[in-house]
């Protein structure tokens, strides 16, 4: 036992201090677990087998499901907009939506579906995630108390009550305590908790779309002689297909896209044509993008009997016609060594060997305005093309640099395509079955999963990409601490003293001390792990001075659930913590006022509502 809280100690000494990564330090103290014979082989690698850690894992590739099909990106845009520039608005409405939604979903699928969009709305208000993830993660765990299935102690706590032959909780009573918490916690964020977040510098500013094209617009001219065209009824164009015109030599126009006004998916119509080629046909009201000057565009109206379709802001044209869930675009550079060097190419062609099209060139600093150009080194290009293509470039041509991160700017897109509602869809199955408890809660995310990846909401090849091994690895290695302070029968042992310590006369003082030994516990072992630990201990309690289980129970569950102080409390507070770059004590110095608020409100409100 002493050897055990001698590496307990030393592992949190290591955490606190952040020299090392916090997933090493788990690990190490994993093995030293092992090493000094606390743990056999098997309780050693416990949490590698763990459903919560396949349970996270899965989780991390359903968020990234949201962010790749448009559900982050327009939650993102819908927050900027109700909080508009201000800072603590979103921190309020960001915690507030974390806080609710946990109540519903498992607290790890609330925050791995809006890591992202939190991410990206603090970038775009100005601040830093920093600012803004912690009371994504403690509001998260403090909604878990708004319904009995919000978070597992609810239910060890319930389960526990039932096997003592007492009424178990209805599903919403643990709301009684978990809204008034959930409120304080707001208030507390809002005006005291938003001075003490750190300001963290971090690399995970997602792209902005909006902003980018604006830089591409200037820098390229890219909305010169952009237009769109609607072929009329009386168009000779109907019938045909590019081919038989020669509109680029006649014209000197390029057709970028078309839209079909009358899709019929049924008989294989799709809604657009995002590269035509020669064998494109064209039909009655379809409208085609195109580019050229004005002059040209006039003849080719009045020859052709086209209609011209109003143009919007240029940026918002492009936003809307060019980049889709399917299709985008980005900025390549010609190196010195590229094969494409003294090469001449036509500009806005589309090019299927590589499935792009060039949209717009520059040289020098300056848009280069011809049709055709003998590519130089250092010439930089807007291309178009499927992401993936764009993203293939790079292995395809590697003297060729391609600017950004396609990947990022993907996420950015917030147009709603058919994948977007599997990826929905694949969330929703998973909240019922989790709710109807028809699967296990690992086995209920691993197919929401498997859905999203093979319905191609996320490619197979960025599956790996989006996991967290950092938060993963750290909790399955952390598990096997809580093990262990069972196993020796260390927590049992603090247990029994305190509650014979402060137990024998005042139940209050009793609720109090369960309070703090529940929440030391949670800081640094799995909370459902607690809370089994305590249920039986408190019901004994109970029983020996004649008061009734209800509140010490409820108890139980509120401070499994407040773990403020640690990194490793819970897996929310691990899931934020690279994406905040924060450190050990940024949840301790947060987390701390916090925790006593909650106390406080605990020992007030409990034996109100449930007696003793």
């Amino acid at each position: 036992m002493i050897l055990m809280l001698v590496i307990l100690t030393i592992t949190i000494g290591l955490f606190v201090w952040g020299k090392y990564s916090p997933d090493v330090v788990a690990l190490v103290s994993m093995l030293s677990l092992f090493l000094c014979g606390i743990l056999n082989l098997s309780e050693t690698l416990s949490g590698f087998s763990n459903p919560t850690v396949i349970m996270i894992a899965a989780l991390f590739i359903i968020g990234e499901g949201l962010s790749q099909t448009g559900w982050t990106a327009l939650a993102g845009k819908k927050l900027i907009t109700l909080a508009g520039k201000s800072v603590p608005k979103l921190l309020v409405i960001i915690t507030l939506g974390s806080g609710v939604l946990s109540g519903f979903v498992s607290n790890t699928g609330t925050v791995a579906t809006l890591l992202p969009a939190t991410i990206s709305s603090a970038w775009s208000i100005g601040t830093m995630p920093s600012k803004i993830l912690i009371p994504v993660a403690f509001g998260s765990n403090t909604g878990g108390l708004l319904t009995l299935t919000g978070t597992p102690p609810n239910i060890i706590a319930n389960n526990a009550l039932i096997d003592a032959g007492f009424e178990g909780f209805s599903f919403f009573e643990f709301g009684l305590i978990g809204l008034p918490l959930l409120i304080i916690a707001l208030i507390y964020f809002r005006y005291v908790g938003f001075k003490i977040l750190p300001k963290n510098k971090t690399n995970n500013k997602p792209i902005n779309i909006d902003s980018t094209l604006h830089e591409w617009i200037e820098a390229y001219q890219i909305d010169n002689d952009y237009y769109q065209l609607r072929i009329r009824s009386v168009s000779k164009l109907i019938g045909t297909r590019l081919k038989d015109w020669d509109l680029e030599n006649e014209f000197k126009i390029n057709v970028i896209r078309l839209k079909r006004r009358h899709p019929n998916r049924l008989k294989g119509t799709q809604p657009f044509i995002e590269f035509p080629d020669y064998e494109t046909d064209l039909r009655y009201h379809d409208i085609i993008t195109v580019k050229g000057n004005t002059e040209d565009i006039n003849k080719l109206m009045i020859k052709f009997r086209l209609g011209l379709l109003p143009k919007e802001s240029a940026e918002s044209e492009l936003r809307h016609n060019l980049i889709n869930q399917e299709v985008g675009m980005a900025e390549i550079l010609i190196t010195p060594k590229s094969l494409l060097v003294g090469r001449r190419i036509k500009l806005k062609e589309y090019f299927k060997r590589y499935g792009i099209q060039l949209l717009a060139a520059s040289r020098n600093r300056a848009p280069y305005l011809e049709e055709e150009i003998r590519v130089n080194a250092g010439d930089s290009f807007i291309i178009r093309g499927i992401w993936e293509d764009i993203e293939k470039l790079k292995n395809q041509h590697k003297n060729i640099v391609v600017v950004g991160s396609p990947e990022e700017m993907l996420k950015d897109v917030d147009e709603l395509t058919p994948k977007s509602y599997i990826a929905l869809g694949a969330l929703v199955l998973m909240i019922v079955m989790l709710v109807a408890k028809i699967v296990p809660g690992a086995i209920a995310a691993l197919i929401s999963a498997g859905i999203v990846l093979f319905t191609g909401c996320v490619p197979f090849t960025k599956a790996y990409k989006s996991i967290s091994f950092t938060s993963v690895v750290m909790i399955a290695a952390m598990i096997p601490m809580g093990v262990a302070i069972q196993k020796t029968g260390a927590a049992e042992m603090i247990s029994n003293s305190l509650i014979s310590f402060l137990g024998k006369d005042n139940p209050t003082l009793l609720l109090a001390g369960i309070f703090i030994l529940t929440t030391t516990f949670s800081q640094f072992i799995n909370n459902s792990a607690t809370a089994v630990l305590m249920a039986p201990i408190v019901l004994l309690a109970a029983s020996t001075i004649g008061i009734s289980p209800e509140p010490l129970l409820i108890t139980v569950a509120i401070s499994a659930s407040t773990a403020f102080l640690t990194p490793i409390g819970t897996t929310t507070n691990a899931m934020v913590m690279s994406s905040g770059n924060y450190k050990f004590m940024d949840y301790f110095k947060v987390g701390l006022p916090l925790l006593i608020i909650f106390i406080i409100t605990t020992l007030l409100l409990v034996p109100i509502i449930w007696p003793f």
